[in-house]
């Protein structure tokens, strides 16, 4: 079987204790206060997503805990930086164990003694679920928003939602019925994405933002945004952009880089691969134009390939992580595909490359099929197009709405 999207970790270490911000106890007692942990950028974007419903219900609320730009957008204040939260893989935790641990024991402090009206775990599952359930025991109504992926790996890890979870957010249809068999709790709010992303987007005009000839071929690679990520992905990426570019010497290339890191580590491999000649513009984030102006998309597996699908794109998913992780990843599958597009029409719609099979010749290969095929193409954009409706809901204000009911529930039986 194969593995997870993603593959979050469980922690449960003792560790050192972390120190929070100088000011992230003040307040607890003026007002509303909620509590929220993002560990990642497609957590920020969701948790951000919920606060802006939030806002009308509770004005003037406290609002802190673990986030990223986009929450802070939302007036929400992190005490710690989210990168601190960052990692991928099960071996690849090691090494900051005691780090993420300490983070999480000293946020638990903080939270017992403040006391919260509600904590929100923003995926991030194995940091936030052991949270949560030290929350919820210590009487703290807890929300998990999205569901970890039970229906492709850990099913068992059910009995600890039951546990830690007071009410279970879902952006996928098919898993309402899952929480509710088994007592969970739980509000369908469609996909935040769905929203974000028009029905039929604008190519013509994202290509002229992004100063592209309106007839170009052009493809998009998007090998994800953490150096994990590119530490597996990007030098087949570029491999691969140098067959295609061979094939079809007027070829674009678009690639959005989520720091200067990565555009950094991304230019090296171009140098080193001798592409100076092939036309690779390296954007500075934009990933949303980027794929928008495309053709077609090789992306790294991840919330990516739902963006790609939204977008009504054909993409070739590729992942890799370490093979240790691999392997145990592997083992505990419970179906045969990682890619959320294909995850979500129970079929491959797309192709996926995996591990060993993520090589420049085999990725390029899947792309030029991708690229070229006009049949498969139409036949996608249907597909997506239906996909796209049934994720389609005021997400901020159905998450809201739930958070609400929470709160209101904790505070009548208190």
């Amino acid at each position: 079987m194969r593995p997870p999207i993603s593959a979050p970790c469980s922690l449960s270490w003792a560790a050192r204790p972390v120190a929070l911000s100088a000011d992230s106890g003040r307040g607890a007692s003026a007002g509303a206060s909620v509590a929220l942990v993002a560990g990642e950028v497609s957590g920020d974007m969701l948790a951000a997503r919920l606060l802006a419903g939030l806002a009308p219900h509770l004005p003037g609320a406290r609002l802190h805990g673990i986030g990223g730009a986009r929450m802070a957008e939302q007036g929400f204040v992190s005490d710690i930086e989210m990168d601190r939260l960052t990692v991928r893989g099960l071996f690849e935790i090691i090494p900051r164990y005691r780090e993420i641990k300490g983070i999480q024991n000293a946020l638990r402090d903080r939270l017992l003694a403040e006391r919260p009206d509600v904590f929100i775990g923003a995926d991030y599952p194995g940091f936030n679920l052991g949270l949560e359930l030290q929350l919820k025991e210590a009487g703290i109504p807890t929300v998990h928003f999205v569901s970890p992926q039970i229906w492709a790996w850990r099913g068992g890890r059910i009995k600890k939602i039951i546990k830690a979870v007071s009410h279970m957010l879902v952006i996928f249809p098919f898993e309402e019925e899952i929480y509710r068999k088994a007592g969970v709790p739980c509000t369908y709010i469609g996909h935040p994405l769905a929203e974000l992303i028009p029905m039929e987007p604008d190519v013509a005009a994202a290509r002229s933002a992004l100063g592209m000839p309106q007839d170009a071929r052009v493809i998009a690679l998007m090998p994800g945004s953490r150096m994990g990520e590119l530490k597996y992905l990007a030098e087949p990426f570029v491999g691969a952009v140098k067959l295609l570019a061979a094939r079809d010497p007027d070829l674009r290339f678009v690639a959005p880089m989520a720091g200067e890191r990565q555009r950094q580590y991304f230019t090296e491999l171009i140098a080193k691969a001798g592409l100076q000649d092939v036309r690779i513009d390296l954007l500075d984030g934009r990933s949303h134009e980027a794929i928008a102006a495309a053709d077609a998309v090789l992306v790294a597996s991840g919330t990516a390939t739902l963006e790609v699908a939204l977008f009504k794109k054909p993409m070739v998913i590729a992942y890799k992580v370490m093979r240790a992780s691999y392997e145990i990843m592997r083992h505990m599958g419970y179906q045969p595909w990682i890619g959320l597009p294909n995850i979500l029409a129970r079929e491959f719609l797309v192709p996926e490359l995996l591990q060993h099979d993520v090589t420049p010749q085999k990725l390029a290969d899947a792309m030029w099929e991708q690229l070229n095929n006009v049949a498969n193409r139409k036949l996608l954009v249907q597909r997506f197009t239906d996909m796209h409706h049934s994720l389609l809901r005021n997400s901020a204000q159905e998450s809201a709405a739930a958070v609400m009911r929470v709160i209101a529930a904790s505070k009548k039986s208190s």
